[in-house]
């Protein structure tokens, strides 16, 4: 299968002011990549967790006035939904394409999970030094891997609002985003490399 990366076009439907006609683009232009990459995904990562995971799609259903800043992939170990669960995205910004392993204020058991990384933190800051850490879903921006501190895991366990995302974000402007091949070895490359946190979660949840 031809994998399609993601061209100038794909994030300049951001650029969309009227909620009807940004959603229209999201779903003709960028949804379909993200079929397309998820399936390959979704296959890679049961494989190498041993179990299997699902797709999910972002469908910004519930917004009526807003359009929605970014738009994304989900793949986690329950069929029906993702927001509550350790859950690996990929998605765009306005101007950069982000991959990441996601927990998010909706997740079950995020106190345990706190801990557990809080307790693997040398861990966490051996992540390769290009990874990057958000802390909320929401915002465009992130810290780099060497920036995270003690003191924003003490935040993601105290915090019903807070998040933990780990992952990379590439510039839309990156050649690795248009090319298809070399964006799914990117986002597999992460995806592995963030396995043992996804497993630790599962652990303690």
């Amino acid at each position: 299968m031809n994998i399609s990366g993601f061209e100038k076009r794909d994030f300049s439907v951001f650029g969309i002011d009227r909620l009807s006609e940004r959603m229209e683009g999201i779903q003709t232009r960028i949804q379909p990549k993200f079929k397309q990459l998820g399936s390959e995904l979704v296959d890679d990562l049961s494989a190498h967790l041993g179990n299997e995971v699902y797709l999910h799609i972002a469908k910004h259903a519930r917004r009526t006035v807003n359009p929605p800043q970014d738009t994304w992939l989900a793949i986690a170990d329950n069929k029906r939904g993702y927001k509550k669960h350790p859950h690996f995205q990929v998605g765009l910004f306005d101007d950069h394409l982000f991959i990441w392993l996601a927990f998010i204020y909706e997740l079950d058991g995020k106190e345990s999970i706190a801990k557990e990384f809080i307790a693997n933190f040398d861990q966490l800051k051996q992540l390769p030094n290009d990874f990057v850490v958000s802390l909320d879903h929401m915002k465009k921006g992130s810290l780099d891997i060497e920036d995270l501190e003690m003191k924003h895991l003490e935040r993601f366990r105290d915090v019903k609002k807070a998040e933990l995302l780990l992952g990379r974000h590439l510039d839309k402007n990156n050649p690795n985003v248009q090319n298809g091949e070399k964006l799914l070895s990117i986002i597999k490359d992460t995806f592995h490399t963030l396995i043992p946190f996804y497993q630790k979660a599962l652990q303690v949840r």
